[in-house]
Parts: structure tokens; C-alpha cells; sequence
């Protein structure tokens, strides 16, 4: 391979705004970077000195550099975003959490509006409030939103039936709005006064409740004083325990904390001068050296992709260099001014300092979860005699119910614990039911054909669980495929059946061991066997779960919907679909003869 010729590419750079692009020798993407003066950034690469390991490796396998010019720098932030976005290069950060966070709705269109859970596009007329970190958050939120204010979080089909008070009007948590137990003009109240909890305005809530409190008791309505006491009461409670005062706006915290080649970055969500509650990203580090240059990769790829909502204020406890080009792109991506700053005071810098030892506590817990996992990597390389540490791990498991809906799961880890974007399941079908021997054999087969064609990785360890029968299989579907130097190893529960009493079956020799209970090694097996174990009842109920919903008629050629929807509109049900002649299935409107023998043939064929 000759030598990428930077002198003279440098040479006819341009000093313009723009993108570049790094590949290797294979026309494979490795780095995708942005630039204010692409002459200026190209070359830091490429200077005698100064450069870290990782950018030297990097720089070592470049055999060509593409770049695009751009009009802005930040149209060259935009453009390296969707790239990033697109092609995954391997010598950039990479932000798998693309969810949407969850909000608390309010409806506008009702008489007496809802409360509920929302996540996703923002169709219905109403207010949206969040976003909250975690569903939890908000169930967390909306129980205290029920006990306070009593606003109905029932669903609207379920409201619109009610003929009496539900059970959430017997313990004081609705006030049944559904059978008029409650005036028009008192349920607006109770909304307004969430309304303006939600939007961080308690300070004039609990003005307003005090105020209304002392009015009722004036009129000698004393029930009514009582109540707003019990509301102003639970207010100021909360107040006490949000445990930062005097804050104020919608803001982000992001704080980025490094140590031994790690990162971590605490997010902490601030809506109306109240913490919603925190997110941590444990990003891996490519060619950022510190905290500014992980926030200023981690920035558009956190805001920009998706529907994330991006507050006016973002406060970092690193300032990128690029700040003002990143602050413009979001101002353009949010249609509303948004600052990057990291000088604060008083509320919010304690928020801040919050956040940063948040981040710095959860990245040293991350670590000794990591070295933990990689001590036992290397006790398992020493117990399957491995030239070299194992970079990556698979188990297979299979599950089923008496050989229905049978699911195979494939399970990854690598030295830093589970790839849980890299597990799969495989729907096993024509296999007869409860041969577990076949099932994995077509799991193994289906998996390794992939990998062999280019699409993934091949593991340095294979564990199976099972004995030498699934062992067995294991071994041939590699040697049929040609796939040599992965360790087999199968995890066979032994006689007692009991944790810590395996039986390994080596997959080369065909030997049986056992390894003592407090070995490192049979801990990590153990780990990996249970997730494999774990993943794959999950994907086998809910595979039962869907069949067992599906009717009977679903899966019977040239029988769609409307067709379905007819047979079941004359006949009642399913079972009366089944139980009907043929000359009785010819009368539905859209059933010709033909047609009525072979839904009759299918019902019958498949009962049988």
C-alpha cells in the first residue's frame, strides 16, 4: 500500500469552511471531522510531533481524504452531524440513545382535560410539558399531580362511559368529573393550578392557594379552606426537598468527566427551576483528549439528532472551542436562541457542581464494573488456554413452551461487558416441535452465514447452552461453513442442576470440567449464559403472546381485512367461521365458491 501523500494534498487544500473525510486502503470511512480553515485542521494530523497514540493510529491508516466546502462553519457542524449519523466511522463518538423522552400532556379539546404519559410526535391540541428523563419520572409526577390537584388521568373512552365515580374518586385522588360530580368552573381551576405547577411557577401557586385559603375561611367555608391548606401544604413540601433554591428556567446541564482513557456526561434536566432528573452516556473515546472536545462531539449528536427537545439555555462544565458555531446550529435546528455557557452562579452553579460530581462518581463506578469484567476475560483466557484475551464472546440459548413458538437468542460480549446493539433473535420455524438440536442448528446456521458473507464480526468464544449434543451441532455448522479458530465451549447444567456446578463441555477435545464455584471465569460464563438464558424467553413469550392474539383467520391466502372483517360481521366470531359449511361461507358477500373451500380446507386442515 503506498503512503497517503499529505504534503501534496495539503498543498492544494483549500482555507475554506468545510468536511473531511478519512478513509483507509479499503475505501472504508474511518473519521469524519468539521474544520473552520480545512488547510489549517488537516494538517494538525500530520505534524512531527505532539500527536497522542490514538490520533497517530488513526493517521497511519489513511490512504485518502475527501473534503466538502461549505458555505458557514456551521453548515460543516450540520454536515458532519448527518455523516456521523449515516456511516458510524469507527474513530468517532457514537450516541446510541436516540429515543424520545417522555412528557406530561395536558388536552385543550375537552371540557374537562387529561393528564396523561406522552412519548413521540406532538399531533394532539394540548400542552406538552418535559421533557422528563424517564417514564418513571413521569408516573412519579403524576401520582403527586393526583393527590394535590385530582385532574382525571383515566382514558377517554373509559371517561366517557362511566355512569358512577370510579375507585379513584373513593380514595380522593378524582373528582368525577365524568358524572358531573364536580363543576365546570372548579375542575378549570384544578387544571390551571397544575398548569402552573408544571410550568415551574409554584411560588405564585402558592401564593394564589394561600390567598384562596384565607378568602374560603373568611366566607366560613371551611371544607374549602382545608382543602387549599392540604394543597399549599404539599407544595411547600416539595419545595423543601427539591434541595437547590432560587434557580429559575428551562435549562440542560451536561458535565464530562474522563479518567484512564474513559468518559463520562451526566445530562441534568432543569424545567422550571426544578430537576426532572438525569441521564448518563458513557461515550467511547476515539480522538477527544478532554472534557471541551467529548462535549463538542457529543453536543450535535445529542440535539440534533432525533426530536430532542433543545432548552434556551445549556450550561457545560467544559466550553468546546467551537461553541458559538455550535450554539448558531442549534439556534437554526430549534427556531429560538440557544447559549452555551459555562460560567454560572449561584443556582445554577450549584446545579453545575451537581452534575460534575454526579459524572465523576458514575464513571469510577463504571471503571471498577469494567476492570471487574475484564479480570475475569483474562481468568477465562487462562482456563480455555487462549493465545490471546478473547475481544468477543456469543452464547446461543434456545426457548419454547412444550416446542411452541420457539425463539434462538445470540447474545455478545465484548472486554467491556454486553453489546446489547449487537444481540439478535432468530424465529425459529420448520424445525418439529421440542427439537432443540435443530433449532440450533438453523439459529447457528442463519448467524454464521451472515458473518461469513461480511456482515459483522466472528467471536473468539462460542458458548452454547447445552451439552455435547448442541456442541455437536455447533462444530458442524462451522466446519460446514468453514469457519475455523472460534473456541467452542458448551455450558451443560450439570447433575445437580444448581448455579455453580456447570458442566463445560471443550468444544475441540470433547473433555468435560467443572471449575470451582468462586472462579472468576465460570462467573463470567455464568453471566453470559443467564443473559443469553434472559433474552431469549423474552423473545419466546412475546412471540407466544402475539401467535396466541392472532385469530384464526389471519394467515389464510386471499383472505385480507376487509374479507376477515366481513366473515366475522356474519358469523359472530372465529369459531363460527370455523363451524360453517362450506355452502354457509359461500352466502358472505365477497366469498366466491372457491374461495369458501379454501378457508374451510385451511380452518379444518390446521385444527387437525
Amino acid at each position: 500500500m503506498s503512503e497517503f501523500d499529505h504534503k501534496s494534498f495539503l498543498k492544494r487544500l483549500t482555507t475554506r469552511p468545510g468536511v473531511y473525510q478519512m478513509y483507509n486502503a479499503e475505501r472504508e470511512l474511518l473519521y469524519v471531522g468539521k474544520a473552520k480553515n480545512l488547510r489549517n485542521r488537516v494538517s494538525s494530523y500530520f505534524r512531527a510531533s505532539g500527536l497522542t497514540e490514538k490520533t497517530m493510529a488513526l493517521v497511519s491508516r489513511i490512504a485518502d481524504i475527501q473534503v466538502t466546502v461549505t458555505s458557514t462553519e456551521v453548515d460543516a457542524l450540520l454536515l458532519e452531524h448527518n455523516l456521523i449519523k449515516t456511516h458510524h466511522p469507527p474513530y468517532n463518538i457514537l450516541l446510541r440513545d436516540d429515543k424520545s423522552y417522555p412528557y406530561i400532556f395536558l388536552s385543550s379539546e375537552d371540557t374537562y382535560p387529561r393528564l396523561s404519559l406522552h412519548r413521540g410526535a406532538k399531533r394532539r391540541k394540548g400542552t406538552y410539558f418535559g421533557p422528563y428523563p424517564s417514564a418513571a419520572a413521569v408516573r412519579e409526577s403524576l401520582h403527586f399531580l393526583q393527590k394535590i390537584f385530582k385532574v382525571r388521568q383515566c382514558e377517554d373512552s373509559y371517561f366517557r362511559n362511566r355512569s358512577r365515580p370510579c375507585l379513584q374518586y373513593q380514595i380522593d385522588r378524582c373528582t368525577a368529573p365524568c358524572v358531573k360530580a364536580v363543576t365546570a368552573a372548579d375542575y378549570a381551576e384544578q387544571v390551571e393550578n397544575t398548569s402552573l405547577f408544571l410550568r415551574g411557577k409554584s411560588r405564585e401557586l402558592m401564593v394564589q392557594l394561600a390567598d384562596d385559603m384565607e378568602r374560603a375561611a373568611t366566607e366560613l367555608k371551611y371544607e374549602e379552606a382545608a382543602r387549599y391548606r392540604d394543597q399549599l401544604s404539599q407544595l411547600q413540601h416539595v419545595q423543601a426537598t427539591q434541595g437547590i433554591e432560587g434557580g429559575s428556567g428551562d435549562l440542560d446541564i451536561l458535565a464530562a468527566a474522563l479518567d484512564r482513557g474513559r468518559a463520562c456526561v451526566q445530562v441534568l434536566f432543569v424545567r422550571g427551576a426544578r430537576v426532572l432528573g438525569s441521564k448518563t452516556y458513557y461515550p467511547p473515546l476515539k480522538l477527544e483528549e478532554s472534557e471541551a472536545d467529548v462535549l463538542a462531539a457529543f453536543l450535535p449528536q445529542y440535539y440534533l439528532g432525533g426530536e430532542r427537545q433543545i432548552p434556551p439555555d445549556i450550561v457545560l462544565n467544559a466550553l468546546p472551542a467551537d461553541a458559538d458555531t455550535i450554539a448558531e446550529a442549534f439556534s437554526l435546528h430549534s427556531g429560538r436562541r440557544v447559549r452555551l455557557r459555562a460560567r454560572v452562579r449561584e443556582a445554577r452553579a450549584r446545579w453545575l457542581q451537581l452534575a460534575v460530581q454526579t459524572a465523576q462518581t458514575n464513571l469510577a463506578a463504571h471503571l471498577s464494573g469494567r476492570e471487574t469484567t475484564l479480570a475475569r476475560v483474562q481468568a477465562l483466557q487462562a482456563e480455555l488456554g487462549l493465545d490471546e484475551l478473547p475481544e468477543r464472546m456469543e452464547c446461543f440459548d434456545i426457548s419454547h413452551s412444550a416446542g411452541e413458538a420457539t425463539v434462538a437468542s445470540c447474545v455478545v460480549f465484548d472486554q467491556d461487558g454486553p453489546r446489547k446493539g449487537d444481540y439478535r433473535k432468530f424465529n425459529i420455524e420448520g424445525v418439529a416441535a421440542g427439537d432443540d438440536y435443530g433449532a440450533m442448528q438453523q439459529a447457528l446456521e442463519r448467524r454464521y452465514k451472515r458473518l461469513q458473507s461480511g456482515e459483522g464480526v466472528l467471536p473468539d468464544v462460542l458458548l452454547i447452552d447445552g451439552g455435547k449434543g448442541q456442541v455437536a451441532q455447533a462444530l458442524g455448522v462451522l466446519q460446514a461453513l468453514a469457519l475455523h479458530d472460534i473456541t467452542v465451549v458448551g455450558v451443560a447444567k450439570g447433575v445437580t442442576r444448581k448455579a455453580g456446578f456447570e458442566t463445560l463441555v471443550m468444544g475441540a477435545s470433547g473433555r468435560e470440567r467443572q471449575l470451582p464455584g468462586d472462579s472468576p471465569a465460570l462467573h463470567l460464563i455464568q453471566y453470559i449464559r443467564d443473559e443469553a438464558h434472559r433474552f431469549a424467553i423474552t423473545g419466546h413469550r412475546a412471540r407466544r403472546d402475539k401467535a396466541r392474539r392472532q385469530s384464526q383467520l389471519e394467515g389464510i391466502p386471499g383472505v385480507g381485512a376487509k374479507r376477515r372483517r366481513e366473515l366475522l360481521r356474519h358469523f359472530g366470531s372465529a369459531q363460527g367461521v370455523k363451524n360453517a359449511s362450506v355452502d354457509e361461507l359461500k352466502k358472505v358477500g365477497g366469498i366466491s365458491a372457491t374461495m369458501a373451500q379454501q378457508i374451510y380446507d385451511h380452518l379444518h386442515t390446521a385444527a387437525d
